[in-house]
């Protein structure tokens, strides 16, 4: 028996989170069912973090013991013929038996994608977030130079749901970059985050830069936290779980932000599944 790691991309719509729940179709129960169909009689799998209702995955980690005798090729065959069409293995490689997705990433790395329109786009607002008036692209810059270093940021979220801990995390990266015309991503990568830590960022950021919030009060949130988080949050269906980092993977070469050009490669690479292009540590 050995122990594996697969990487999964998922289109978070029709799930009510990554994590098996009482009620509810999620994404570890039909990953779970794809590998009860390989003979696996694990009681869970682990993975790299949870995602919400509606968050979608393109690197999303998660590792289990199974009995197989072919190589990890043709495991990856196996459970995608199991999977239903928005789940799917993307790589498989066997690890360490003690290995832990959650406990031994480095970093974890997300992106949040938006785009400016008067009106809603059916076509476009399962996987971004519509926003308008359009924000003002110097201030989304300004405000996101804020975020990078070790501090508190209680201002933007709270330990994950059941944890009790520290609200202190290291952001490696923030950056915005143009996808398009009227769309734009939201790059940010750090040893850890808060529960919808990131969406608060981005929907912060955003009335920053509508001007509906001023930079001083950013500032000044994340240099004396606030008690509570702000009551401000982006939808789910503009996040997207990039990539999960471990300690082959050089994780600190994400402290300086990419030029535009190669975020966009990668950006487009791992959005279609390019082996590696998209899978590019840093």
């Amino acid at each position: 028996m050995a122990h594996y790691q697969i990487r999964l991309a998922y289109d978070g719509t029709g799930f009510v989170g990554l994590q098996r729940q009482a009620q509810g179709r999620t994404v570890q129960g039909v990953v779970e069912g794809a590998l009860r169909a390989l003979g696996w009689q694990g009681r869970a799998v682990q993975y790299a973090g949870r995602t919400d209702a509606g968050v979608h995955a393109l690197g999303q980690v998660l590792t289990f013991h199974l009995d197989w005798a072919h190589d990890t090729a043709a495991l990856v065959r196996a459970l995608n013929a199991n999977l239903p069409p928005d789940v799917v293995v993307r790589a498989a490689r066997v690890v360490a038996p003690d290995f832990h997705p959650r406990y031994d990433a480095l970093a974890r790395r997300y992106v949040y994608r938006l785009y400016c329109a008067p009106r809603r786009n059916p076509f476009r607002d399962r996987y971004a977030w519509r926003v308008w008036p359009c924000p003002q692209v110097g201030l989304l810059h300004a405000a996101a130079q804020s975020l990078p270093g070790r501090r508190d940021f209680a201002a933007l979220g709270t330990p994950p749901a059941g944890e009790r801990g520290s609200t202190v995390r290291t952001v490696l990266r923030a950056a915005w970059y143009p996808l398009g015309p009227d769309e734009w991503a939201f790059d940010v990568a750090a040893d850890a985050f808060l529960y919808r830590m990131v969406r608060r960022m981005v929907a912060a950021q955003v009335e920053i830069a509508q001007g509906r919030r001023s930079l001083d009060a950013w500032r000044a949130a994340l240099e004396r936290p606030p008690q509570r988080p702000w009551a401000v949050l982006a939808p789910p269906q503009g996040l997207y779980l990039a990539a999960v980092y471990y300690a082959a993977e050089a994780p600190p070469a994400l402290q300086k932000p990419w030029p535009e050009a190669r975020f966009r490669a990668w950006w487009q690479a791992l959005w279609n599944d390019r082996p590696g292009l998209g899978d590019e540590p840093a």
